[in-house]
């Protein structure tokens, strides 16, 4: 099951409820203000976001979104939707695979790929992806609190 939701209607499931090859997906639109704000929040400030003359020196030839900037996108999904509110981050590992650039549409999506009874964990399969291209992928791990 693939849902597409805002974010900001939160869904809260319990272990129970999960099942393998759930899934949920999230996009947005990079806009300027979101690499700005991650750069103030984060303190990256490199030049390759922030700076147009620098960043068209690069091999990206423009400004390019962060890549945790991407990687947030999965937080709120697993925060807010699946398995959402309570959910536990443990662990996150992620493979940059392509740039993103401000004005791209990002689709996040989280597909349950494990579950352990003991402790309540859970393993979801993470993607992001433009029009283009598979931009990250990885895996995140959760506990849901009993």
């Amino acid at each position: 099951m693939n849902t597409r939701f805002p974010l900001h209607q939160q869904r809260s499931l319990t272990y129970d409820q999960l099942s393998v090859g759930m899934s949920e997906s999230f996009s947005h639109t990079v806009e300027e203000k979101d690499i700005q704000a991650f750069a103030e929040v984060s303190g990256d400030h490199n030049p390759l976001h922030l700076d147009p003359e620098y960043a068209e020196k690069t091999m990206f030839g423009s400004r390019i979104a962060h890549g945790l900037y991407t990687g947030a996108l999965i937080s709120g999904i697993l925060g807010m939707r699946l398995p959402g509110p309570g959910a536990i981050y443990l662990s996150q590992n992620m493979q940059f695979r392509a740039p993103v650039r401000i004005g791209d549409c990002v689709t996040v999506t989280v597909t349950v790929s494990e579950l352990r009874t003991k402790g309540s964990r859970v393993t979801l399969h993470c993607e992001a992806k433009t029009a283009d291209a598979i931009v990250l992928t990885g895996e995140a791990k959760v506990m849901i609190p009993g």
